[in-house]
């Protein structure tokens, strides 16, 4: 009798084998059986788009969808002619109001929080620390957004004696970042398209880096050396400066429309933050353009004799005593003609109604000069002017095509007297690829220098007693970017603000309410956050923010690490997966905000529901029922899946039956 042989275990890779010839047998019986197997799907894959492997900062091409020029006969090149002449006309138009809406912006911000501003700079104590300094200079521009309104509060602080030029040097640093606030918000009406909005946020926040990087390194710098005070010092009175007269370029055409909407009258805001109590009751608003002030010398009663002008122009005739002084009386001759200028509103109530009415143009004007830019730039025109703002000379002079682009941007800026018009105009031209990230830092550099020769050409324009002030707080402005540029331009591997960018716009590319959170934090919690901690002395200040800044540059290394080189670290610390995972990610507060965004629209339609007709609202509720149960049924995903199922299970019994 044979003995039992029990079945030996097989080969893995045998095995692997014979489940492969099997699963061929099976393939082949099933298309003798006329059943083709298919592969197995996903619902998931059934919505999902292709990802585009390409590197998305690359310049998309701007193809041109219409009839080519040598197609066209004589009537319709004439008729695209007239067309494009039609289209330029516009954009220059939309440009202009987009121009004026961000001055009246500006004016809607400084009577909403000017006088706030303004008592923000009259607490000295505050103003003694620099850090603190620097983060009123970001709340104040924020609060008026302009860096040449919140630089000429600091003027008439400093001629006044209540600030001196080493205090202010902070303020104006603090300025320099709460500008760059405006381009960064233009880039947020791009958040319809991905790509778009990558390269708009992008590069409109290369610009808040340089400003940030800047200050971390040049205001410690300044607290202990001195260095931006005492260059400039040595530069003022090395020359013998005049005063003149600023001139006005783009001013001239802009004035025309705004100081029809409103006009404020710039003193007021000095006043306060000199301490003056005649201005704190003042409004903004100015009501009459033309006055005549006349100066008299009267005789005037006075408490005693501590208060006359001089000894030898006192008297007293044992009840009274009397002095010569100076008395000013204001005539008012003429009125203004702008719209708010006999509408008895409070400041702020026509600072929201300019602020609602501003955003609205401006929003409207960049939407519609993108598309207009989109329809114009196609096909040749689009090389040409894409390889004529993005090509660099050839070697070895490569290097000079940033230079130049500095240049540009500083001479647009002067033309267009301010740094947010002009950043916010590159904006959307990077948003479109018609301007690379890599060309429009070196632009916003140069809008930097810009604004600051304007600033330098108006302090030239003071009177002679606060000129030497006036005129060394603008080269403190000016020496502050100059010296930024040398820091974070001339040596490829310092242009660390592009790679931030990119950075930052890749994420808000994947998590676009991430840029909300951004501005939020960068310009308003954090400056708030440090002037909390100023308020408090400096004890508090150090004692909260050392141990906070620690704990960031160690964040910081330990992620330099893991990228370059992770076998310094620790296993551990090679990943953060050992944190939870909203820790170290932002997928779990996508899903949060995903889950808000769901309740708020469920809630807007159940109170569009609930205004509806009863009726109606239990009819559409059965159509709902009805055609959500056909979808059960007719939805292609989930028959397709449940074919699958099926097929699955008929081949697994098909091999089962071909083993035996």
């Amino acid at each position: 009798m044979d003995s039992l042989r029990l079945p030996q275990p097989m080969d893995p890779e045998k095995e692997e084998g014979l489940d492969e010839r099997h699963g061929n047998k099976s393939k082949d019986f099933l298309s003798v059986l006329g059943v083709q197997a298919s592969p197995v799907h996903s619902s998931v894959a059934l919505v999902e788009e292709e990802t585009d492997e390409a590197d998305p900062w690359n310049l998309p091409e701007l193809k041109d969808t219409g009839v080519p020029w040598s197609a066209l006969d004589t009537k319709g090149k004439v008729l695209r002619v007239l067309v494009s002449i039609g289209k330029l006309v516009l954009l220059l138009g939309f440009l202009y109001m987009f121009i004026c809406s961000l001055d009246l912006l500006s004016s809607a911000f400084q009577l909403v929080g000017g006088k706030t501003a303004g008592d923000i700079f009259q607490d000295n104590s505050v103003l003694s620390n620099p850090l603190a300094g620097l983060v009123i200079g970001v709340l104040v521009t924020l609060l008026v957004q302009s860096s040449s309104t919140s630089s000429s509060i600091v003027v008439s602080m400093v001629s006044s004696g209540l600030l001196t030029v080493q205090l202010a040097v902070p303020i104006i640093m603090g300025t320099n970042i709460g500008t760059s606030v405006t381009n960064t918000l233009v880039a947020m009406t791009q958040a319809g398209d991905r790509s778009t909005f990558r390269r708009a946020f992008a590069g409109a926040t290369v610009h808040d880096f340089f400003n940030w990087l800047s200050v971390l390194v040049l205001l410690p710098l300044e607290v202990a050396t001195g260095y931006l005070y005492m260059v400039t010092k040595h530069i003022i009175d090395s020359f013998n400066i005049q005063s003149g007269e600023a001139p006005d370029l783009l001013n001239v055409i802009t004035d025309v429309l705004t100081e029809s909407v409103i006009e404020l009258d710039e003193t007021v805001l000095g006043g306060i933050a000199t301490g003056d109590p005649a201005a704190r009751n003042k409004s903004l608003i100015r009501k009459w353009c033309q006055s005549f002030t006349n100066t008299t010398l009267m005789n005037v009663t006075v408490p005693g004799p501590e208060s006359c002008t001089s000894p030898s122009l006192c008297w007293d005739d044992g009840n009274y005593t009397f002095t010569l002084k100076n008395i000013s009386e204001t005539y008012n001759i003429q009125k203004c003609k702008h719209l708010f200028v006999d509408v008895d509103l409070p400041d702020l109530a026509v600072g929201l109604i300019l602020l609602a009415l501003s955003l609205l143009v401006l929003c409207s004007c960049l939407i519609l000069i993108v598309k207009l830019l989109n329809s114009m730039l196609k096909g040749q025109v689009a090389a040409v002017i894409k390889t004529i703002l993005n090509h660099d000379f050839p070697f070895p002079f490569g290097w000079v095509t940033g230079y130049i682009a500095i240049l540009v941007g500083a001479g647009m800026t002067f033309i267009v007297q301010s740094s947010s018009v002009f950043t916010s105009a590159i904006t959307p031209l990077v948003g479109i690829g018609v301007i690379s990230i890599e060309r429009a830092y070196p632009l916003s550099l140069g809008s930097n220098i810009g604004t600051t020769t304007t600033a330098i050409l108006a302090a030239m324009a003071s009177p002679g007693d606060t000129l030497a002030n006036a005129l060394q707080i603008a080269l403190v402005h000016f020496l502050f970017n100059i010296s930024g540029i040398l820091l974070w331009y001339p040596i490829p591997v310092t242009r660390l603000p592009i790679r931030l960018a990119k950075g930052l716009g890749n994420i808000t590319a994947t998590y676009r309410w991430f840029a909300a959170v951004y501005i939020i934090c960068c310009f308003f919690l954090l400056p708030l956050f440090v002037f909390s901690l100023s308020l408090a002395g400096w004890q508090v200040l150090v004692g909260v923010g050392a141990p906070l800044l620690i704990i960031l540059i160690i964040i910081i290394v330990i992620n330099m690490l893991q990228k370059c080189k992770p076998g310094c670290l620790p296993a551990k610390l090679r990943s953060w997966d050992f944190l939870p995972l909203w820790a170290h990610s932002l997928a779990p507060w996508d899903g949060v905000v995903g889950v808000i965004n769901s309740k708020c629209c469920c809630c807007c339609k159940c109170c569009q529901v609930a205004a509806e007709d009863p009726e109606h609202q239990e009819k559409e509720s059965v159509e709902n029922n009805k055609k959500t149960h056909t979808e059960v049924y007719d939805n292609p995903a989930m028959s397709a899946e449940k074919e699958v199922e099926n097929e699955i299970k008929i081949e697994l019994n098909i091999l089962k039956m071909t083993r035996l």
